[in-house]
C-alpha cells in the first residue's frame, strides 16, 4: 500500500509547533506492517494545498491530510479537499450534532467560527473525534482513500486509534500484517546492546528484524517479523527476553515509571522519594503515571542543605564536612524521608547537574543514589556528563530502576555501575 502523508500549518512552517503527529502516524501504521512512502509539510495555502492534494492522490493509494480543520480562516483543509473532489462545501449533519453536542458539555455558545467546522465536502463520511470540537472526515479521490484529521495530538491519537486505523486494517490481507515486540531497556547503551546480542545470539535469522531506538532515560528494541514467519519470531522474542531481561524495564505500550508503580502494587509497598539535584522529576515521572496514588503518597525536594536538615534530619555536620552529594548525605535524605513518610522504600538523589559547580573530586555530572528499605539501604556513586537536563533525566532514570530491581529481587551487579562510574584517577 502507497502511503502518503500531508501536514499542513503555518505553525509548523515557522517553527513555532514541533511535529509530532507524523511520528505517531508513523507508529501506528507501523503496528499494520505499513508505512509511509512519502511525507510533506506545507503551510496554509488554499491553491498550494490543492496543488499538493492532487499529485499525492495521484500516486498514492491512501492519503492522511493532518492539521487544517479548525474555526479559523488559516484551517483551509475541507476547502481545499473539496475542490479536489468537484463537491461544493455544505453543512454536514453528523459533524453537527457532534458540534452542538461538544459546545453544549463545555457550556460555549455555538458561534460562527465553530460552525466553519461542520461545513464538509458533499459526499464525505466522518471520522468521530472523542476529544475535540473538529471531526475528522474521508473521501476518495482517483482511487485513493483520503482521510482528514485535525492537528491536535490528543485528538489525533484518540482518532487513529479508534477509527483510523481499523478502517485501513479492514483492507489489508491478514498476511501483510507484522509481529512487532518492544523492549524497553534501561541501563545499556544502542552499540553495547547491539554488540552484546551479536556475541551471544549469532544465529540471529535476517527474517526477524531488530531495531534500536535510542531515547532518555530508556532505549527501545524492536523486533518485527512478517506474519509468516511467527514460529521464528515467538523462539527469538524469548531468547532476546532471557538474555537482557534485568535491564528490561517496560514492554511494548508501558514505560518505566508505570512499571515500577505496577510492582510496587503487586507487593502492596509504598515508595517515597527524597530529590535535590532533579528536583522533583522522579516524584513527576510517577505520578504522571495511573495509579500513582496507590503507592506514592509523598515525595521531598530538598534542594537547599537547610532543606534537608530541616525537612529530612540530614545532619549539619556531616553535609558542612562532606558535602551535599555524599553517600552519607544520600543515605540520611532516604531514611529521613522513610521516618516522616512511613513509605516502605525510598529512593533518594544528590549530584552536581551543572554546568557549574564541580570540583576535581566532585565533577559536574557526579550523583550518589541512595534506594532500599530502612533496613537495606543501598547506594553507588554514578557519573552522567551530560547537559542538565539530560542529566537530570538519566539521574531520575536510573533512581527509578534501581527501585525496580530491588522489589524484584534483581542481585546482579548492572553494567552501568561500572561504566557510570568516576574515572579511577578521580573516584
Amino acid at each position: 500500500m502507497n502511503i502518503q502523508l500531508l501536514l499542513t500549518g503555518n505553525e509548523l512552517m515557522r517553527g513555532d509547533t514541533v511535529d509530532s503527529n507524523s511520528a505517531m502516524i508513523a507508529q501506528h501504521l507501523d503496528r499494520l506492517g505499513l508505512n509511509i512512502s512519502r511525507k510533506i509539510t506545507i503551510g496554509d495555502d488554499l491553491n498550494l494545498l490543492v496543488s499538493q492534494l492532487r499529485e499525492l492522490a495521484a500516486t498514492g493509494d491512501l492519503l492522511l491530510v493532518n492539521g487544517g480543520l479548525g474555526p479559523t480562516i488559516d484551517d483551509l483543509t475541507a476547502r481545499a479537499v473539496a475542490e479536489l473532489v468537484g463537491a461544493p462545501l455544505t453543512e454536514h449533519p453528523q459533524a453537527m450534532e457532534h458540534l452542538t453536542a461538544w459546545c453544549a458539555g463545555r457550556g460555549v455558545a455555538l458561534n460562527a467560527s465553530n460552525l466553519k467546522q461542520a461545513q464538509l465536502p458533499a459526499g464525505a463520511s466522518i471520522i468521530p473525534n472523542p476529544r475535540g470540537s473538529a471531526v475528522g472526515f474521508t473521501v476518495r479521490h482517483d482511487q485513493c482513500d483520503i482521510f482528514c484529521t485535525p492537528g491536535v495530538p490528543v485528538e489525533l491519537r484518540g482518532m487513529l486509534k479508534q477509527s483510523v486505523i481499523p478502517a485501513i486494517a479492514r483492507h489489508l490481507d491478514p498476511g501483510q500484517t507484522r509481529l512487532i515486540q518492544r523492549f524497553h531497556t534501561f541501563g545499556i547503551g544502542e552499540s553495547g546492546l547491539q554488540q552484546w546480542i551479536a556475541d551471544e545470539l549469532p544465529d540471529w535469522p535476517p527474517e526477524v528484524d531488530l531495531g534500536f531506538r535510542a531515547g532518555a532515560p530508556t532505549l527501545e528494541v524492536k523486533v518485527l517479523s512478517p506474519q509468516r514467519k511467527a514460529e521464528e519470531h515467538s523462539l527469538y522474542v524469548e531468547r532476546l527476553r532471557e538474555l537482557i531481561g534485568d535491564y528490561i524495564v517496560a514492554q511494548n505500550e508501558g514505560n518505566l515509571p508505570g512499571s515500577l508503580i505496577r510492582v510496587l502494587g503487586e507487593k502492596g509497598m509504598k515508595l517515597t522519594t527524597a530529590e535535590s539535584c532533579t528536583g522533583g522529576l522522579i516524584a513527576s515521572m510517577l505520578t504522571g503515571q495511573a495509579g500513582a496514588s496507590e503507592v506514592f503518597e509523598a515525595g521531598f525536594v530538598t534542594y537547599a542543605n537547610d532543606m534537608k536538615e530541616r525537612m529530612l534530619g540530614v545532619s549539619g555536620e556531616d553535609l558542612a564536612s562532606q558535602g551535599a552529594v555524599s553517600e552519607t548525605v544520600v543515605r540520611q535524605m532516604a531514611m529521613g524521608a522513610l521516618t516522616v513518610s512511613g513509605a516502605d522504600c525510598a529512593v533518594a538523589v544528590s549530584g552536581i547537574a551543572g554546568p557549574s559547580g564541580g570540583t576535581a573530586e566532585k565533577p559536574v555530572g557526579t550523583v550518589w543514589l541512595a534506594w532500599g528499605s530502612a533496613g537495606d539501604m543501598r547506594s553507588v556513586c554514578l557519573h552522567y556528563p551530560y547537559g542538565r537536563k539530560m542529566f537530570q533525566t538519566m539521574v531520575a532514570g536510573a533512581a527509578l530502576d534501581l527501585v525496580r530491581r530491588f522489589l524484584c529481587g534483581i542481585e546482579a551487579t548492572p553494567r552501568y555501575f561500572r561504566e557510570r562510574r568516576l574515572p579511577d584517577t578521580i573516584q
